[in-house]
């Protein structure tokens, strides 16, 4: 072998051995950039996508259209210049159903493709929707037992009936949507399964489109099946508590026509009854018993007995400790046994309450009591009374009669007063409202009254009479505002020189009176320290909204508030109070925290509140 031969075989295996060597590390330097390329942030759009339409509808398109969705693409499913033509060519049908949905059947659509001064294409969607279809005619028909029950005279299936074709949501004259069609369709049915037809549902919805008038006729026919009838009981979760406690909370009977109202309704009162954890109240709808549907009542008890501590404070009176007790089959009896203490710097209390489970129409025997040291300002107040009654509470209306006797003795730089009084008194509760525990529309009213006769150490012994009146509504107001607004009344109707218990008669002032000023601290002046007055009045007015759209449960309010308590109505002189709130809408009420300025002491004051007071 020559010199230039060896040289050039040597370099020839060389050659072999690096690029033997390069072999192993080229496939593995490539795995890893491929990893690389995985995990990292999705390439910029190859193209760019520009909608040309109204503006309320251009949402709907830059969402839906595959033109859309595939314009950031990852760098693997890369989208060459022939996937983008077909795109751009099925995009104009995907946008025409698109609109469709809205209402637009006569829609022109186009795309125009084009480059941009960078080189990216641009896929152009112009849009001219048209006129938008309305609802030209609704033809709701019902076949089944309600539409027979409605044939022969029965008021309550032609009222229901009525009720069916008056609540339809797309009426004519309105634009026909298609997600306003799917909801007006669910609701309809809805609501007659709710009225007593839970088999109930659609034989044919037809909406007929006529793109050249621009007009949909609508045609529906609705099978009721068969009207339930409310049967037998069946309770199932018992083991503590005698079953007349459940079953004396129904108020209804073996073929009481099914509502499902009527049965959320008695399932609230098993929850608010004090001896259930939790409890759910559902229909077998099995058409074979539709005549006697069974009703299945599960409970889950609370324990027999419960005691609690707790540590807080209140606006009205400050820091507190609580214990109380509760025992709900006390020696045997089915009666509920509650006492709780309360002990803090302001305020010393006792209430205790013995109270049946039910008896028949939903009445409660009812025997109380309270003892109480209460200082406020200047003054101090020690109170006791004691109570023997029967409360009723149904779905809307709270009743509460009573006899009550009534000790109050008030100690205040103006000297020392001791009243007593025996009185009959009956107490109304009704409520309007969407819910008792977050409520927005509707409104409450409280009713009390008493008579009497009472006794007292510095004024004339006699007879006397209270009222006490408080309305508060609650008006949505749309674009998620919201207002509340309350008036509170009070009147001791005795003769000037009759004196009346201090706990019976009426001051004004803190969070749930005129926010501003602290509790019990509005009204008549007597030798310079504030007494309790014979007549009362308050007033507020509020307006609040949510602070967000993702956090619906949180408000800001603005508020104003008026209201004083005086011995006589010419006399009465009201206190205004303004500020702002926060509001929490809890799953157990809401928890208000205002700040508010008192006009007549010329301060902020720091107001806090859990729940709703009726």
């Amino acid at each position: 072998m020559t010199r230039a031969a060896g040289l050039a075989a040597s370099a020839l295996l060389c050659s072999l051995l690096l690029s033997g060597c390069a072999a192993p590390g080229g496939p593995r330097e490539a795995d890893l950039q491929a990893e690389g390329g995985a995990a990292a942030a999705p390439s910029p759009a190859r193209y760019r996508l520009e909608v040309v339409a109204p503006d309320e509808l251009r949402p709907l398109l830059t969402e839906y259209l595959d033109l859309a969705r595939f314009r950031n693409a990852p760098a693997s499913e890369d989208i060459d210049d022939n996937e983008l033509n077909r795109l751009a060519a099925a995009a104009p049908a995907q946008a025409r159903a698109l609109l469709e949905t809205e209402g637009y059947f006569t829609a022109q659509v186009r795309t125009a493709r084009s480059v941009d001064t960078t080189g990216r294409a641009v896929v152009r969607l112009l849009v001219e929707p048209g006129p938008r279809s309305v609802v030209e005619r609704v033809d709701l028909a019902v076949s089944g037992e309600l539409d027979t029950l409605a044939r022969q005279g029965d008021e309550d299936a032609a009222a229901l009936l009525a009720a069916l074709r008056r609540d339809w949501a797309l009426d004519p004259g309105q634009p026909f949507r298609q997600p306003a069609w799917t909801a007006a369709k669910n609701a309809t049915v809805a609501q007659l399964r709710a009225e007593g037809y839970p088999g109930a549902a659609w034989v044919k919805t037809q909406a007929r489109v006529d793109p050249d008038r621009q007009r949909v006729e609508i045609a529906l026919e609705l099978d009721s099946g068969a009207l339930y009838r409310l049967g037998e009981l069946r309770i199932d979760g018992l083991q503590r508590y005698d079953e007349s406690a459940v079953r004396r909370l129904a108020t209804f009977g073996p073929g009481t026509p099914y509502s499902e109202k009527r049965l959320l309704d008695y399932q609230e009162r098993l929850l608010t009854l004090g001896l259930f954890e939790s409890a759910s109240v559902e229909l077998d709808a099995d058409p074979a018993t539709a005549k006697a549907a069974p009703v299945h009542v599960r409970v889950r008890e609370l324990t027999r007995q419960q005691a609690t501590v707790g540590v807080g404070v209140s606006a009205n009176t400050g820091p507190r400790v609580t214990l109380e007790h509760r025992h709900r089959r006390p020696f045997g009896q089915d009666w509920v046994a509650t006492n709780k203490f309360e002990f803090g710097a302001a305020l010393k209390s006792w209430s205790g309450e013995l109270i049946s489970h039910p008896l028949e129409d939903l009445y409660r025997n009812l025997v109380a009591g309270q003892a109480e040291r209460l200082r406020s300002g200047e003054e101090i107040r020690t109170a006791w009374t004691a109570r023997l009654g029967r409360t009723q509470d149904t779905p809307r209306i709270e009743r509460l009669y009573f006899a009550e006797l009534t000790h109050a003795r008030v100690d205040n730089p103006a000297g020392r007063t001791r009243g007593e009084a025996v009185t009959a008194n009956y107490h109304w509760i009704y409520r309007e409202v969407d819910s008792v525990l977050l409520p927005t529309d509707g409104y409450t009213l409280s009713l009390q009254s008493a008579i009497g006769r009472s006794r007292n150490s510095t004024e004339q012994n006699g007879p006397f009479g209270r009222g006490y009146g408080r309305l508060t509504l609650y008006q949505p107001l749309g674009r998620a505002w919201y207002a509340s607004a309350r008036v509170e009344l009070g009147n001791i109707f005795a003769a000037n020189n009759v004196g009346v218990p201090d706990t019976l008669l009426f001051r004004a002032g803190g969070d749930d009176s005129v926010r501003g000023y602290a509790y019990r601290t509005l009204g008549p002046l007597v030798d310079g320290a504030v007494a309790s007055g014979r007549v009362m009045f308050t007033g507020s007015a509020e307006i609040a909204r949510p602070i967000s759209a993702q956090r619906p449960s949180l408000w800001w309010a603005v508020f104003a508030d008026a209201g004083n308590a005086a011995n006589h109505w010419n006399e009465l002189e009201p206190a205004w109070g303004y500020g702002l709130g926060l509001r929490w809408r809890s799953p157990v009420g809401p928890l208000r925290v205002d700040i508010a300025y008192g006009e007549e002491v010329r301060r902020w004051r720091l107001h806090l509140s859990v729940g709703i007071a009726f």
